[in-house]
């Protein structure tokens, strides 16, 4: 059977991912100081950081539509996959979930499931990795969704921000407390909940202790990682996620390693020097 996984654009996709055909992006649009962009392969991080950078006001993003959830439907292939961000904190799980259902209305029956990731970013990237790997072994439609969806409940997700400013002024640290000392330098390690919304894990104080003290986190909560793939994404910080990789590997050994630089809307909620690590 041939298949299609499309991802919302906070998801990564590797240069190898696009080079498959299997997987195509859902893109969501940002807009900063009033101007428009669109995150697909015309993104460019650098002019998107230097704009945030010189406004006063804080981005926005705003999802794809159900109807163009609805037209990525119609491809040839028999299944058909989306991944979308956390529905806990974006709309686009409900959208294309919506999209689905006009689909069906539309043209009748077909075999589309859609994962709420409960994560974002090169969480994504992973499950998107995930459901190809179970189609590649032949697995029916029903086994990959069964299989896929154990597998995010299983996938942890940790991430250390320069700021969370755009968190906090879109409303995504809702019920969370105050967590930043900007004054002492206080950078908080933060997390997702199984639910899909975002937790603090620890701090220290300096992003350097920050980083160190979430690998500590994650190695002490890691089970099993011969077979798993530890997945780093990175805010314009290439040397910062490669350090966070050797500090993750001289203490376990993995799978295999993906290291990533964000797209648009993770770059937008990772901000400069972010790094979001998903095993």
């Amino acid at each position: 059977m041939s298949y299609k996984v499309i991802v919302d654009s906070c998801g990564e996709l590797s240069s190898d991912m696009k080079g498959t055909g299997h997987f195509e992006t859902a893109s969501l649009s940002i807009e900063v100081a009033g101007h428009h962009i669109v995150d697909d392969e015309t993104f460019d991080q650098a002019d998107f950081l230097r704009r945030v950078k010189e406004s006063p006001e804080c981005p926005k993003s705003s999802c794809p539509s159900p109807e163009r959830y609805m037209e990525l439907y119609r491809c040839e292939a028999d299944h058909v996959y989306a991944v979308t961000l956390s529905a806990e904190l974006s709309g686009s799980y409900n959208s294309a979930e919506l999209g689905r259902k006009l689909y069906c209305e539309e043209y009748g029956e077909k075999d589309i499931y859609v994962f709420n990731s409960r994560s974002a970013s090169i969480g994504e990237t992973l499950i998107a990795l995930k459901i190809a790997a179970c189609e590649e072994k032949g697995m029916s439609f029903s086994e990959v969704v069964r299989e896929v969806e154990a597998y995010i409940e299983s996938q942890n997700t940790y991430f250390v921000l320069e700021t969370l400013d755009t968190l906090r002024k879109n409303g995504r640290l809702t019920g969370l407390k105050a967590v930043v000392a900007t004054a002492l330098n206080i950078k908080p390690v933060m997390g997702a909940t199984p639910e899909g919304t975002i937790c603090q894990l620890g701090q220290a104080r300096g992003i350097k202790k920050a980083l160190a003290k979430m690998c500590d986190t994650i190695i002490e909560n890691l089970k099993e990682s011969k077979e798993r793939i530890l997945a780093i994404s990175h805010c314009n910080c290439r040397e910062r996620a490669e350090q966070v990789k050797h500090m993750l590997e001289s203490k376990a050994e993995f799978k295999d390693i993906i290291v990533l630089d964000t797209a648009g809307i993770s770059s937008m909620y990772a901000s400069d020097g972010g790094i979001i690590v998903v095993v």
